[in-house]
C-alpha cells in the first residue's frame, strides 16, 4: 500500500525519486496531459525504504535496472493539485543505469506499464530554468550541486 493518506483537508504523500544524469542532461517524466515535468520515481510503499522504492519504480516504469550512487536530499513539498492540498515528503537519490547500453540512451522513453500518457525525456541542465520542472526548488538543488540538502517548497503561501 502506498504511503498516501488523507489528513484533515490534506493528502500526506511520501515519495522517492532519482536523478539520472548523462551528458549534462537529466532524465525526467511528464504526463502529456499536464504542463510540467517531474523527477522520476513514485510513492513509497508501507514497509519499504526510499532506495528500494526508486529501484522498483524505474524497473516498473522503464524496465531498467538502476544502481543508487548517492543521496541528494529531502524536500518538504506543499502544493495543490486537482483541488487537493498535498503535504509531501520527497526523498531524492542519485542513480545510474546498471546496463552499459542503457547509459547511452538519450532519446525519449515510453512507459513500460502501458501508461501511454507518461513519457520520459532528457532535459539540458544548462537550461533547467527554462523548463517547468516541479517542485520548483528541485531546480535550485540541481544548480547548487551540493548534497545532501534539505529544502522546503511551499506553493500554498
Amino acid at each position: 500500500m502506498d504511503l498516501t493518506i488523507d489528513v484533515e483537508d490534506y493528502k500526506l504523500n511520501i515519495r522517492a525519486v532519482v536523478v539520472i544524469i548523462h551528458n549534462n542532461k537529466i532524465l525526467v517524466h511528464k504526463n502529456i496531459n499536464s504542463d510540467h515535468y517531474a523527477l522520476l520515481g513514485g510513492r513509497v510503499k508501507i514497509g519499504e525504504d526510499s532506495e528500494t522504492t526508486v529501484k522498483r519504480e524505474i524497473k516498473e516504469e522503464l524496465n531498467k535496472e538502476i544502481e543508487v550512487t548517492g543521496y541528494i536530499g529531502t524536500i518538504e513539498n506543499f502544493f495543490e493539485m486537482k483541488g487537493s492540498k498535498f503535504h509531501e515528503i520527497l526523498f531524492i537519490h542519485k542513480a545510474e543505469f546498471v546496463n552499459e547500453e542503457d547509459k547511452k540512451i538519450e532519446y525519449t522513453l515510453k512507459n513500460n506499464e502501458g501508461e501511454d500518457f507518461l513519457q520520459y525525456e532528457w532535459l539540458d541542465l544548462d537550461k533547467i530554468d527554462e523548463y517547468p520542472l516541479l517542485p520548483q526548488v528541485s531546480k535550485t538543488i540541481l544548480k547548487e550541486n551540493k548534497f545532501p540538502v534539505h529544502k522546503i517548497n511551499n506553493d500554498l503561501k
